[in-house]
């Protein structure tokens, strides 16, 4: 008997920091929401992910570039990044801009006395390179373009980088712009109810079931798409599922002891929202951001893939699955494209479970 007990008490050992059960029980009480996120490993380990794939994706022009980085030629410094020169400034013949693809310049700068630094990749997302030795296109993956070009002749590596970071710049800014919305609305209506929660309501049922992909077929139809036109539209509707969660966390926390307390010190509606509705409100949003980034991403793609989207000069994942549909041979560009969207779907949704856990306190013991 006592051997059972002693092997029943063994087994009650939590796997965080070896703790005892009664303790591991009492252990995210006294943690921070963060500190117990950072104990869901998936997730903390996906959020970094993302965050330095992002943060690569926008120093992108330091590694994937057609331009030197540095150059050291004739006893002068020069920066192309940052300032276009002639090709006469490197000993060519024509003023036009400089071609750092072009064999004549690269041999220039690489004579006795001279230096240039390159990114690690010499493609930018709108390179054409007239001296690939390629004579089609869609081209293969070589050591030259790493994952092939795409119909125009682009590389389709920074195609992808760069179609990222426009990607998640887009879905981060939409959702930013929408959880502000729906906060606002969400919160007023579930704090005042009544008739204000009535006739909101109401509102929000005739403008939810407006279709926005007709309206964005029609705004394509009068002006060209941009990233402007799309973000509006899918701002104007995009806050109305957000709106939701925030008003039933409202009405919920408008009836706690603290508001009326609040209430009765003669605070004023705005500060209780502010001071007291709004911070204790706020677990379903913060929960369902990832999620919003998430849709927020598809969509762009999607749209992107109909021919709604953002301009042709722009990099686009949804572009480049549309050209992997219109090119099944080419199966580096469907599949490194699709591949891209998977991984960052997966990243999000592992963070979203994660922030989940750590601010559900009842799951997190």
């Amino acid at each position: 008997m006592a051997s059972a007990q002693t092997s029943s008490n063994d087994d009650e050992f939590d796997l965080l920091d070896g703790a005892p059960a009664q303790e591991a029980m009492a252990l995210p009480e006294r943690l921070t929401p963060w500190q117990r996120f950072r104990r869901y490993k998936i997730g903390y380990c996906s959020l970094v992910a993302f965050l330095s794939l992002y943060g690569f994706s926008l120093a992108g022009e330091l590694f994937f570039n057609d331009k030197p980085l540095f150059v050291y030629y004739d006893h002068r410094v020069y920066l192309p990044l940052l300032h276009d020169y002639p090709e006469a400034t490197f000993g060519g013949d024509l003023p036009i801009a400089a071609d750092y693809n072009d064999p004549f310049i690269r041999a220039q700068l690489s004579s006795p006395g001279q230096f240039a630094l390159y990114p690690i990749h010499a493609y930018s997302y709108d390179t054409l390179d007239y001296f690939t030795t390629e004579k089609h296109h869609p081209g293969k993956p070589t050591l030259r373009n790493w994952l092939g070009t795409d119909t125009a002749g682009y590389d389709v590596a920074s195609l992808l980088l760069y179609g990222f970071r426009i990607s998640i710049t887009f879905a981060l800014l939409l959702t930013l712009f929408g959880t502000l919305l729906g906060i606002a609305i969400g919160a007023v209506q579930g704090y005042f109810a009544g008739k204000v929660d009535l006739i909101g309501q109401r509102l929000i049922e005739i403008w939810g079931s407006m279709p926005e992909l007709y309206l964005l077929i029609v705004f394509a139809s009068i002006f060209q798409t941009s990233f402007i036109i799309i973000f509006i539209v899918l701002t104007l509707f995009g806050w109305v599922p957000l709106s939701e969660y925030v008003r039933a966390e409202a009405m919920r926390n408008r009836q706690m002891e603290y508001v009326r307390a609040a209430r009765a010190l003669g605070l004023s509606s705005w500060q209780i929202i502010w001071r007291h509705v709004l911070p204790n409100s706020m677990t379903p949003v913060i929960t369902f951001l990832p999620f919003r980034v998430s849709a927020a991403i598809t969509a762009l793609a999607s749209l992107d893939f109909l021919g709604l989207g953002v301009s042709a000069q722009t990099p686009s994942l949804g572009r480049l699955l549309l050209q992997g549909k219109q090119n099944l041979d080419a199966w580096w560009i469907s599949l490194s494209a699709f591949g891209v969207l998977v991984v960052t779907i997966l990243l999000l949704t592992f963070i979203g479970d994660g922030l989940r856990q750590a601010l559900n306190a009842r799951e997190a013991r």
